[in-house]
């Protein structure tokens, strides 16, 4: 037994509340050191003339990755409060482990093992029901639809004319997706996401001049109050995206700082090196990456903290958008995100605040600041496995065990699942045109625990490598659009809302992968349904043989809606196969 790998954390992704009443416990082990592992519970002020009283349950085997094995099991305890340990077996030992290490068997003592103190129900981590049901649609409001020219900046180009340079402007607005919302409700998007649309001098506007306005650009309030009720109207919901880890250049504050220098009142509000403030050559202050024009903001200075969390609160209260996307999130001050959390939670309890963390982001998902994060690490896996072919399913399968039991199951569900946005190269052109790729990544993407969302136009086959071709304008003539991806992705949204396996609700397992055919088959599966997914990531045919018998079973083939009589099935170079038992 390797002691030494076998690992747990209280109060974390290892042991946390999963609602009011049940708790579920982590351990982890060297890959296929253990041969059973059984959870010890009990009430730590359970005691009788033995010492402490305790049960004894089982844990499954969670997944396994390259390393390490995970071990689960789901408890309810009797009084909301538990002392818990391990017994763990291998060939050769059997061993307890507690809080306080290793021991031959059960010291029948409370103190020994690990605490759950209290399922306090404030604790559970809380995000909004319906985001689970929620297909979003990101959009770029400048390269989405040009609804009204005389709103056009200067030098705005005729639409979609060239490939779009960093400092072009087409001239998308807001009344441009007003006019196409028929497309979105088509394909079955109930949710949008929208990058900023507030006052910028870009054409991508996270350079926020101010927070308070629409950029004159995309129209005005009146016409935003018009996209949001035609979007409700419509059962679409509507996220907005606000930059609060750094402000633009021409933001009015920092411009007084520019001009004031240390006499300026709102010195405290950014991140100053130097008494005298220069941008160039060389800025001497704290910005987004190294560029001048987005200096980073002081959250933790309490005047800007305050017209902040009134900028999260406002949008909210005036214009009832039920979200917010968070840009650069793992910059800013913990407890900023807090205040935040409790503000916008305050005038709407079901919005849904999403942060832009592309690492793993537990410090954000404890239940006090965010709802989910932009899931990046799933993004990485499917185009490595995929899209680019450099690692094969069962280094793929590794990948993804290790990215579930990296966090609560329940914040798994709420997660923000993408394949590509504006910070990306298309994910068309990442599978290098490949559409039958593509569609894989889809059903990947779609059947995955969590809530999808597609980028405007890779539903029509835009291409485009990293910024700004990534950000081409929208294709709205129907002879260039690629029809068959728009009825593909179609016929997915509706599995996701047919089925609640298929979706966030879905229980997700990998029954089997081989590097040797490339496929990997994994199963969804709530209470009432089971749904078996199997993706052939190679060039050549792949037969696989379903480890269930479905001789006497009413199973069906739900992509051709035809019965499926015997467990084997033969699926095509770079296809799939989606079988409901």
């Amino acid at each position: 037994m390797i002691k030494e790998a076998i690992y747990h954390r209280p109060k974390d992704n290892f042991a946390y509340a999963y609602d009011k009443e049940t708790l579920h416990i982590r351990l982890r082990s060297k890959k296929g050191d253990l041969t059973k592992v059984s959870l010890i519970y009990g009430d730590p002020y359970e005691w009788n003339d033995e010492g402490w009283k305790n049960s004894k349950k089982t844990m499954t085997l969670e997944g396994t990755d390259e390393l390490f094995d995970i071990w689960f099991v789901e408890v309810k305890p009797k009084y909301k409060r538990m002392r818990y340990g391990f017994e763990i077996k291998s060939n050769e030992n059997f061993l307890i482990y507690g809080e306080d290490g290793f021991i031959e068997k059960d010291p029948k003592n409370a103190h020994f093992y690990f605490c759950f103190p209290f399922l306090n129900e404030n604790d559970v981590f809380n995000a909004p029901a319906w985001v689970k049901d929620t297909i979003w649609y990101q959009i770029f409001p400048e390269r989405f639809a040009n609804g009204n020219p005389l709103l056009n900046p200067k030098n705005t180009i005729p639409w979609g004319s060239t490939e779009p340079q960093f400092d072009t402007f087409f001239g998308g607005d807001l009344e441009g997706i007003i006019n196409n919302i028929g497309h979105l409700t088509e394909l079955g998007v109930n949710g949008i996401y929208l990058t900023p649309i507030f006052k910028a001098k870009s054409n991508h506007k996270y350079d926020t001049i101010d927070y308070m306005e629409i950029d004159p650009q995309f129209g005005d309030k009146k016409t935003f109050k018009k996209l949001i009720e035609v979007c409700h109207e419509n059962n679409i919901r509507v996220m907005l995206d606000a930059v609060f880890n750094h402000s633009g250049f021409y933001f009015e504050p920092f411009q007084h700082v520019l001009e004031y220098q240390e006499k300026s009142k709102y010195r405290d509000w950014f991140h100053l090196r130097d008494i005298k403030v220069k941008a160039l050559p060389e800025a001497n202050y704290d910005t987004f990456a190294f560029t001048h024009l987005m200096p980073k903001l002081n959250t933790e200075n309490e005047e800007l903290k305050k017209y902040l969390l009134e900028v999260g609160k406002y949008w909210v209260e005036e214009f009832d958008i039920d979200g917010w996307r968070l840009d650069v999130a793992n910059e800013v001050d913990h407890q900023f995100w807090r205040d935040f959390r409790k503000t916008v939670k305050s005038v709407k309890p079901d919005a849904y605040i999403l942060g832009e963390v592309w690492h793993d982001s537990m410090p954000w998902l404890q239940g006090d600041q965010f709802d989910a994060v932009m899931n990046y690490p799933f993004t990485q896996a499917v185009v490595e496995y995929i899209a680019k072919d450099e690692i094969n399913s069962e280094v793929f399968k590794h990948k993804l065990i290790k990215l579930l039991s990296n966090y609560p199951k329940n914040v798994n569900e709420y997660n923000f699942n993408l394949l590509g946005s504006h910070d990306t190269p298309r994910i068309l052109t990442l599978c290098q045109d490949n559409k039958d790729k593509l569609k894989l990544l889809f059903l990947l993407q779609f059947s995955f625990i969590g809530s999808p969302c597609i980028y405007y136009g890779d539903e029509i086959g835009l291409t485009g490598e990293g910024d700004p071709s990534c950000r081409k304008c929208m294709v709205w003539d129907k002879d260039a659009q690629d029809t068959d991806l728009f009825t593909f992705l179609k016929k997915l949204i509706d599995l996701r809302k047919r089925y609640s396996a298929f979706g966030a609700n879905g229980q997700f397992e990998v029954i089997e992968s081989a590097k040797e055919t490339n496929h990997i088959m994994y199963s969804k599966k709530t209470v009432e349904e089971q749904i078996i997914i199997t993706i052939n990531n190679s060039n050549s045919a792949l037969k696989v043989h379903l480890p269930f018998d479905i001789s006497k079973n009413e199973s069906m083939n739900l992509w051709d809606n035809k019965p499926q009589k015997i467990s084997e099935i033969e699926i095509e170079p770079l296809s799939f196969s989606i079988i409901k038992l």
